[in-house]
């Protein structure tokens, strides 16, 4: 009876009652049974043998240890670092240390020019055959400047990924006027380079990793642009021979009042421009050239303006001066009365009032500042009412003006209308 019962639970089980003999027999014996109370007997066991078989089994604990009596979760203290024990120097992994490489090592390779009809163009470059006196060697992921051909005048080398300036491509080049080499990672440029160009009148290094500016630069540069480097540093007597100089751009640097020596400009008579903004300055630079037309100091740290600093700068017509430290103390009263002046940027500073400028100016920006009022009579040179018609030939020339960003509310008052009557544009 008992294997039987065994038997009858295997096939319900496995489910094979209609693919085994045996299961088969059983599955038409007890259908006799149906009618006995036997049959109903050995169902009720079956389904209680399968409700036991289906029931959750707790897990073991651990027992604790014969010697020591554990204590509960909730009051239980973490050990400190000092007492446990360190692991044996034979086993324990010892740390290598993750040094993360300055530069990246996965360089693109090289993108090769197009075939050249010129046997001596280098195969990183192209050689346009309209102009056989220039050299494309940008965005080729060249690291290493390569041999520049005799007949080159221009040079472009642009966006890749060269980090030193050598002399040996350049022994042949002494016909090169332009050289492109902004967005690169230079960070040295060997003396000997630039006295094999003794014709180069443009020079374009921006955005490199140059801690001073390159020696031994040739007397015949016009333009040398050096911006977004890392410049602190300025040989003395860089520029001592450097006459035909029109430009110089040393923007978004690391230039502070100590690195601008006295003379660090001598020898600039000619420049016209000179960029210095975006850097740590807290003085306006000493011994700028006094033929300058453009000076750029945005974004410095600068305070005040000595009394007669634009003195003697005749052809000076425009000055900036934004985002600086700027306040009424810091700025005399007529300190901006020059004459050649025409365009003047004092916006987000720390100005109370607007100061005086000469009659001769022409765009005034003093947006983002502490400005209250706008008193017309104090910068009127003379009583405006005392003007005829006639005589507006003598009326201060201003005719761009930014007020917004300031504390001053319409309407505009009347002795600046009767004033600025050439003005065509007043942002408020």
């Amino acid at each position: 009876m008992l294997r039987l019962i065994i038997t009858y639970f295997q096939c319900m089980m496995l489910k094979f009652r209609s693919r085994n003999l045996t299961c088969f027999f059983l599955s038409t014996r007890t259908r006799t049974m149906k009618a006995g109370f036997g049959y109903y007997l050995l169902l009720i066991f079956l389904l209680l043998s399968a409700v036991w078989a289906q029931r959750p089994r707790p897990r073991p604990r651990p027992r604790p240890s014969p010697t020591r009596k554990p204590l509960p979760s909730a009051t239980r203290k973490p050990v400190p670092s000092a007492t446990r024990r360190p692991v044996p120097s034979a086993t324990r992994r010892p740390v290598i240390p993750e040094v993360e490489p300055s530069e990246p090592t996965d360089f693109p390779p090289p993108i090769l020019g197009p075939p050249s009809i010129f046997p001596d163009c280098p195969q990183e470059c192209f050689c346009h055959p309209s102009y056989p006196d220039s050299l494309n060697c940008e965005n080729r992921n060249i690291r290493q400047i390569p041999l520049i051909p005799p007949r080159v005048q221009y040079l472009y080398l642009q966006n890749n990924y060269i980090d030193e300036v050598t002399a040996e491509p350049f022994k042949n080049a002494t016909e090169l006027k332009w050289v492109n080499l902004d967005n690169n990672r230079i960070r040295r440029v060997e003396r000997q380079v630039f006295e094999k160009l003794p014709n180069l009148l443009y020079l374009y290094m921006d955005k490199n990793n140059l801690k001073e500016v390159p020696n031994n630069l040739p007397a015949s540069l016009e333009q040398l642009r050096l911006s977004r480097n890392q410049i602190t540093k300025i040989p003395t007597g860089l520029f001592n021979k450097m006459d035909h100089l029109v430009l110089l751009d040393l923007h978004h640097n690391k230039l502070s009042d100590s690195d601008l020596g006295k003379n660090v400009f001598k020898g600039l008579r000619n420049l016209v421009q000179l960029n210095l903004a975006h850097n740590i300055l807290r003085k306006m630079p000493s011994n700028v050239p006094q033929n300058i037309y453009q000076l750029f100091l945005d974004r410095n740290n600068i305070e005040d303006i000595p009394m007669d600093y634009f003195k003697d700068f005749h052809n000076l017509a425009f000055v900036r001066l934004n985002f600086n430290q700027l306040s009424d103390r810091g700025i005399p009263k007529r300190v901006f009365n020059v004459s050649s002046l025409l365009d003047l940027h004092l916006a987000h500073n720390k100005l109370n009032s607007v100061p005086t400028f000469n009659m001769h100016l022409e765009h005034l920006y003093l947006n983002n500042n502490n400005i209250e009022m706008i008193n017309g009579t104090e910068l009127c040179p003379f009583p405006v009412m005392s003007i005829e018609p006639h005589d507006e030939s003598l009326l201060p020339k201003l005719r761009y003006l930014r007020l917004d960003g300031n504390h001053v509310s319409p309407p505009i008052p009347l002795d600046v209308i009767m004033c600025f009557r050439n003005l065509k544009s007043i942002v408020m």
